[in-house]
């Protein structure tokens, strides 16, 4: 939750806890009562009287509502609230317990907490302008009830109840926003809707009815957190499965218990009947995949969460580490599960506080590697770009000193953003980042398994150099290994890397893996494929052998060996590999055109002596530039060496080059130097020829462009082709008409089509002379039409035949003394469907007139 609004509640709720010697404390819990927390502020009231002139009477839920009020003056939100409900409507006292079917309004002036089933009033911390109170009790509501919580926000201007929801989503409970463009004020709704953390969005008067639905479907008894069943646990196999086919991702070590209640709530969001049911769902839903797979991932985050942490680290740690790594230039930190980046953000501003406050001579530079599975995730945080609701979470001078207002929030500043490199990365099966001075892990180790958590803590000690800081969440902790760290402060949260060797299992390194699947009465096995070996040739290249990358012809870097951040640093912009963009002051200039070179002349080529900028000192580098021809695989690759040179080599080199030989290696230098200039010429001329190819292009384009002109003509013309055979396609069924229509005349039989619910859909011409029929009467039931039938019965028989499938005849007189013969039959469509009945009326009066003579003669 944010700070401020996190540093409050606890404040409140220890006040709200506090008793007196001999005092008890009335813990009074109704666990059937849920509560419903609607939060709004300018342009409210009306959506309020929306929503709970939807709500029923007895609905079971505890409402309570949290209006941006005037504290200087009464409120009268509750008498105007029960003119739209007939729940009772009260202001909230101070201890209050939680009841059912009624509606709790804040107090004018007071911020409102939950704890143990009582609500408790507290003054407020923050200043007047700057008070978020549908945060505040939103964020107490979600540590009260958890994944009971249910939260909603309405009208309103600002960003407050968008830290609330997030709260709420994280404790896994139900999140609504009103629709924006129901809205008086349409701010508040549309910042949870932009910070993604409402589940549904809907205009007030609907939202009731989706926490009804949702509440129905995540009944307490009816929750599935638990695999018990053989069925269940194979449907949650299933989905693994589904999201690991869509995603890339195992989540077989994540905790089933997460997991289970993060599916529960969607789920419950579809109306769906369990595991079984959501697994047709995603099958046939891909897009649900992805919500899921969002879901899972539990991207919450803020600036500064736990503050006493970030305190301790800018004055005690960093600063405690900044004296143990004097002579560096550079740190390393890697923060995995960085979401949105707050925590990346909070660490880089920590750290330069912490050197603003130390007299360093050469301040050290730190690169944070922050890394998440969510890209969307990653997307954002690169924007740097965060809303005005952080204001309750980063101190004002801080935004101050290291954030830029623009219309819509805050960004940081470039100096802070080129601190931290974002990258899409899995900390289970990808390799991970070493020779760290910081690893901020928090708030991620308790998703996974006991399994997964003791393969990682050994890696993070693997990872961290000497004396590394660990900092994790408030429920992480180091398990077993507590002898590979030492904690720093109380909370242990805080760790410093202690130089012991890990007793147990080689540590699993895992660069790449594999899983066994799970087949009937088998678990799934997590399997590293890393080995001593391969992680033995690493450590070498690391430390031992000379840096160096492998170069195709333009350039691009294929692979790196050994520690070349000294020679080479990421470009600002987009993420570019090229060895020329990512080549520090000194020797990108001399290495222009060389690989080229290289390829041509097929000989080694050095660069000695140069002088490359490192982080404001200069260091010499000798440069090798070789293109490679065997093995054949690499052929057409060029291999550029890195090697320091000493101070001592410079100056030896200095004495033997006096004399004619220093006139050779000037000789030598302006040489290259021609030769530099000369591949820049080359480079410009190839760059204006590639100017004159993107006008081919766009010359190119603009015929490809005329050219589908062209092409729509063309499909203009097909659709007029089509159209004209359709409307062949009607004259040949207006023909089949007419037909059957002169062919049901010709035979004289009354014919009646009725569809399924037994209402006229067709009649012929001599239906007319038994039912009293006009064309307006299609659609009608049969039986509101006036016949000359003596037959009370039709109804009944047509259903009796639409039930059986079996038709019926019988003969049928008329008032007037005509007889017809009468068949009912099912209707069958070309598909072998049943869509109604029809009725055919055959006159046999002279039949039954030479019946009747018939049986008279035989008398005589």
């Amino acid at each position: 939750m944010c700070k401020a609004v996190e540093s409050a509640v606890s404040m409140a709720l220890k006040s709200a806890t506090t008793m007196e010697p001999g005092q008890s404390l009335n813990l009074t819990i109704l666990p059937e009562t849920q509560v419903v927390a609607v939060g709004c502020s300018a342009g409210g009231l009306d959506a309020l009287k929306k929503f709970f002139s939807q709500v029923p009477v007895d609905s079971g839920l505890a409402f309570v509502v949290i209006q941006h009020l005037a504290p200087d003056r009464a409120s009268a939100l509750p008498e105007i609230l029960q003119r739209s409900t007939n729940m009772r409507v009260v202001e909230v006292s101070d201890g209050q317990n939680i009841s059912p079917n009624s509606v709790i309004v804040n107090s004018p002036g007071r911020d409102l907490s939950l704890r143990h089933g009582k609500f408790h009033l507290s003054d407020p911390v923050e200043p007047r302008g700057l008070r978020l109170p549908i945060d505040f009790f939103l964020c107490s509501l979600a540590a009260d009830q958890e994944n009971r919580a249910i939260g909603v926000v309405l009208s309103g201007m600002g960003t407050d109840g968008v830290c609330g929801l997030r709260a709420i989503k994280e404790k896994g409970g139900f999140t609504l926003a009103q629709d924006p463009l129901s809205a008086s004020a349409e701010s508040m709704p549309r910042s949870a809707i932009n910070a993604s953390v409402a589940d549904r969005v809907a205009p007030p008067e609907e939202l009731p009815s989706l926490i009804l639905e949702y509440l129905s479907k995540l009944r307490p008894g009816e929750r599935p957190q638990t695999l018990d069943e053989p069925l269940a646990e194979r449907d949650f196999d299933k989905i693994i499965v589904i999201l690991r086919k869509q995603s890339g991702t195992d989540f077989t070590l994540y905790k089933s218990s997460t997991l289970i209640g993060r599916m529960a709530r969607r789920i419950a969001l579809h109306q769906l009947e369990g595991l079984s049911a959501y697994v047709q769902y995603l099958g046939e839903n891909f897009h649900e995949i992805d919500l899921l797979y969002k879901e899972l991932l539990i991207g919450v985050t803020y600036f500064f969460r736990d503050i006493d942490v970030w305190t301790y680290l800018r004055e005690e740690a960093i600063p405690s580490l900044l004296q143990s790594r004097r002579g560096s230039t550079t740190l390393r930190a890697w923060v995995p599960g960085c979401s949105t980046g707050e925590e990346a953000y909070s660490l880089a501003i920590c750290f330069l506080e912490a050197q603003l406050a130390l007299p360093l001579e050469e301040p050290l530079e730190l690169r944070i590697y922050a890394t998440d599975l969510d890209a969307d995730a990653i997307s954002k945080a690169r924007t740097g770009f965060y809303p005005r609701s952080i204001r309750a979470q980063v101190p004002p001078e801080l935004i101050k000193r290291y954030f830029v207002e623009e219309t819509a929030g805050y960004r940081l500043k470039k100096e802070v953003r080129e601190m931290v490199i974002f990258a899409k990365h899995n900390i289970i099966t990808d390799a991970p980042f070493t020779k760290l001075d910081i690893l901020c892990c928090r708030n991620l180790l308790i998703y996974f398994r006991a399994e997964l958590q003791k393969k990682l803590i050994p890696l993070f000690h693997f990872a961290l150099n000497r004396d590394g800081l660990l900092l994790l969440g408030k429920a992480d902790s180091v398990g077993l290994f507590a002898d590979l760290f030492t904690p720093l402060e109380n909370k242990n949260i805080l760790f410093r890397r202690l130089e012991r060797q890990f007793q147990g299992p080689s540590v699993d390194f895992p660069s790449r893996t594999r899983w066994v699947g799970r087949s009937e009465g088998e678990s799934v096995t997590y399997m590293p494929a890393e080995n001593i070996g391969r992680l033995t040739d690493q450590m070498i290249q690391q430390n031992f052998s000379p840096a160096a990358v492998l170069v195709n012809g333009d350039g691009d870097i294929l692979y790196s060996s050994g520690r070349t951040g000294r020679y080479l640093e990421p470009a600002a912009g987009k993420v570019n590999v090229n060895l020329y963009a990512l080549s520090r002051p000194g020797l990108r200039e001399a290495i222009i055109g060389v690989v080229q070179r290289a390829l041509q002349e097929l000989v080694p080529i050095r660069l000695n002596g140069l002088q490359v900028d490192t982080n404001g000192g200069i260091q010499i580098v000798d440069v090798l530039v070789q293109a490679i021809d065997t093995p054949g695989s690499l052929r057409g690759k060029v291999l550029v060496v890195f090697k320091d040179i000493a101070v001592t080599e410079i100056k030896s080199r200095s004495r033997a080059a006096k004399g004619p030989e220093q006139l050779n290696v000037l000789t030598l230098d302006l040489r290259e130097a021609r030769e530099s200039l000369r591949s820049m010429h080359v480079e410009m001329q190839s760059s204006l020829e590639e100017l004159q190819s993107s006008n081919e292009e766009l010359q190119s384009t603009n015929e490809e462009l005329t050219s589908s002109k062209e092409e729509m003509q063309s499909l203009n013309e097909e659709l007029q082709t089509v159209n004209a055979e359709l409307q062949s396609k009607v004259e040949d069924l207006t023909g089949l008409k007419n037909d059957l229509s002169n062919l049901l005349n010709i035979t004289e039989i009354a014919v009646v089509f009725l569809d399924a619910k037994l209402e006229l859909r067709r009649y012929s011409a001599h239906a007319t002379d038994l039912f009293r029929l006009i064309p307006s009467d299609i659609g009608r039931p049969l039986s509101d039409v006036v016949t000359d039938l003596d037959y009370p019965f039709l109804g009944e028989n047509a259903k009796e035949v639409l039930r059986t499938l079996k038709f019926q005849e019988m003969q049928v007189d008329t008032y007037d003394g005509r007889w017809y013969r009468v068949r009912v039959m099912p209707y069958r469509t070309q598909d072998h469907r049943i869509s109604g009945v029809v009725i055919t009326f055959t006159n046999i009066s002279e039949v039954k007139k030479l019946q009747n003579e018939i049986e008279k003669c035989s008398k005589n």
